[in-house]
């Protein structure tokens, strides 16, 4: 009697037929990966905001954590520049570039325009310069932000990964937790100066929220009407193995509990920096759960 994919076991490394799970890319992985988005986008929304601190604590989070976790990742790290040699064919090299040009434009705008610096005015730097290379900045930073995302979609053997909602979740999530870090570095600062824009900011933090709801069940849907293996992710992320972890902590700590605490008291500091912890954390598990869950297709779509 023939019996259909799905029913297959998930297996481990015995010579069977079912589904295998994913452990190249694990918590390290998850980590950079995790570092990588939330530098880039607390960058973006610094610059939009013209935060030069943002900025940099953001080019920072990215070229120091994100670089560490990736190093700690590789078995033999003094080669891992290599992975820049392949850009037309490759979104790791495409982001390995990007990171380079991220942090080396983001850098000189922010030692050039910087107050503290004034080495713009120093060396005579025109002004159109500064500004092109604070836009060069942000546009890698758009691409530091994403290229994960399009790099775990080119995973045909990985059906929960395959898909363009994986670099629309990056940037949503990136941009998330890029105005809830900005709110929390300048609340009773430069945004205590400019209360419309503050309030612009907690009202952008909670649609991103709703966004992120939006994402999450996009691809939940997606890989539940994808292929076998797609089908068994999403069945270990909302039945089996890691459902209490992806209510609980990336549904309820990553959007609700946001959502609700900023429409409550959102003009209460406390419950920013609540609604903040709560985010990161259900990023956080988002971005792990996602390795955790990615399953390979078995080898047989059937078995007798």
């Amino acid at each position: 009697m023939a019996t259909g994919s799905r029913d297959l076991p998930i297996i481990g490394d015995s010579f069977a037929v079912g589904y295998r799970f994913q452990r190249y890319w694990d918590t390290p992985m998850a980590n950079a990966f995790f570092f990588g988005e939330l530098g880039a986008g607390v960058f973006l929304v610094a610059a939009w905001l013209n935060n030069h601190t943002g900025m940099l604590a953001g080019l920072l989070i990215t070229c120091v954590l994100k670089s560490g976790f990736h190093l700690s990742h590789m078995g033999v790290p003094y080669r891992s520049w290599k992975a820049i040699l392949r850009p037309d064919r490759s979104w790791i090299s495409r982001g390995l570039l990007s990171i380079v040009f991220y942090a080396g434009f983001g850098f000189t705008y922010l030692a050039l325009a910087s107050a503290g610096l004034g080495w713009g005015e120093q060396i005579g730097a025109p002004e159109g310069l500064i500004n092109l290379l604070k836009w060069l900045a942000v546009a890698a930073a758009l691409v530091v932000s994403t290229y994960q995302g399009f790099a775990m979609s080119h995973s045909t053997a990985i059906a929960l990964w395959n898909s363009a909602i994986m670099p629309i979740s990056s940037l949503v999530y990136a941009l998330t937790a890029g105005v809830f870090v900005n709110l929390l570095m300048g609340w009773n600062t430069f945004l205590a100066e400019a209360p419309d824009v503050r309030a612009g900011l907690l009202r952008a933090a909670i649609v991103l929220c709703v966004a992120i709801g939006v994402v999450l069940l996009s691809l939940l849907h997606g890989a539940h009407h994808g292929s076998p293996g797609g089908r068994k992710s999403v069945e270990l992320l909302t039945r089996t193995f890691f459902a209490k972890w992806f209510y609980i902590v990336t549904w309820g700590l990553g959007v609700v509990l946001p959502v609700v605490l900023l429409a409550t008291a959102r003009d209460t500091y406390a419950a920013v920096v609540l609604a903040a912890i709560s985010m990161l954390a259900g990023y956080y598990s988002y971005r792990l759960l996602l390795f955790k869950a990615g399953l390979y297709e078995p080898i047989l779509s059937f078995r007798v």
